[in-house]
């Protein structure tokens, strides 16, 4: 599965680099989020883990050198990860396998790396993915979960599983999703492409699976918390386009609880030669 590659030689006679993409499974429950709160290799004083800043430390060990990966998209506070892909550089060469073995045995329980590929020098786990796809799960039972509790969202009332897929049709394609999008969000406009959206229910629980060019900061949770208005019947079908026409997040649903989403991973042209659950 190794891309054959021409590695970047440096002027200085310092040994070359290689470029490796991971992918990298994580339940987010004790993390702030993906994103590293300081620079490489400075110490964090307030204490707050992130997966980033873990998953770095364990490929620094094995690589013998400090390692900074670039992720396909940041999650948030408790929000896991199936497949999230990230890249590096790194000045050592290891086997693909000594990557994924000697990297998660460095790893926290609630976190592992599942794959390593060798990929061309202008791969970029971000900018060359095409699409990221996620997934969100409620519970629809009149009593809160025991198991699996951190993989869910709890709605005890009934939701109509059908009416929110009929509403979230009205999402798909290119549009300024600014009624879904966060008041922190820094992306510079809000068009994103929605290319498919789907709900069904599976005995109490009701699955929402999302695909798009790109994300906007909460927007997943922000649509589904809209949704679930619809769902309960407090709100038409027709609401959620009208939300998407208004632009005003001020008017739509709440945003949903973390603990539901999974960011199931990105997805990439084929000639990146990576494994099928993130190709096109």
């Amino acid at each position: 599965m190794a891309v054959e590659q021409q590695q970047p030689q440096t002027s200085d006679g310092a040994a070359p680099v290689r470029r490796y993409a991971l992918g990298v499974e994580y339940d987010g429950s004790e993390y702030s989020g993906w994103q590293r709160l300081v620079r490489p290799g400075e110490p964090d004083l307030r204490g707050e883990a992130t997966v980033q800043t873990t998953l770095e430390q364990a490929l620094s060990f094995v690589a013998g050198a400090p390692i900074d990966v670039t992720c396909a998209g940041r999650t948030d506070s408790g929000v896991h990860a199936a497949c999230q892909v990230v890249h590096f550089d790194s000045p050592v060469e290891r086997e693909p396998r000594g990557w994924v073995l000697g990297t998660t045995s460095r790893l926290p329980p609630s976190v592992c790396v599942r794959w390593c590929v060798p990929v061309a020098p202008g791969f970029h786990a971000r900018f060359s993915a095409r699409a990221r796809r996620y997934r969100y799960r409620i519970l629809n039972r009149p009593v809160r979960p025991a198991l699996q509790r951190q993989y869910l969202t709890w709605e005890r009332r009934p939701l109509d599983a059908d009416a929110m897929h009929r509403a979230a049709q009205a999402l798909l394609g290119e549009h300024d999703f600014s009624a879904f999008r966060t008041v922190h969000c820094q992306a510079p406009h809000a068009r994103r492409d929605l290319q498919h959206i789907a709900l069904r229910r599976d005995g109490e629980v009701v699955e929402m699976e999302v695909q798009a060019n790109a994300f906007l900061h909460h927007m997943v949770r922000n649509i589904v918390g809209s949704l679930l208005l619809v769902g309960r019947g407090e709100q038409p079908e027709t609401w959620i386009a009208e939300l998407l026409a208004g632009r005003d997040r001020t008017v739509a649903g709440p945003t949903a609880p973390s603990s539901g989403l999974v960011f199931v991973g990105p997805r990439y042209p084929v000639e990146c030669q990576l494994p099928a659950e993130v190709t096109l």
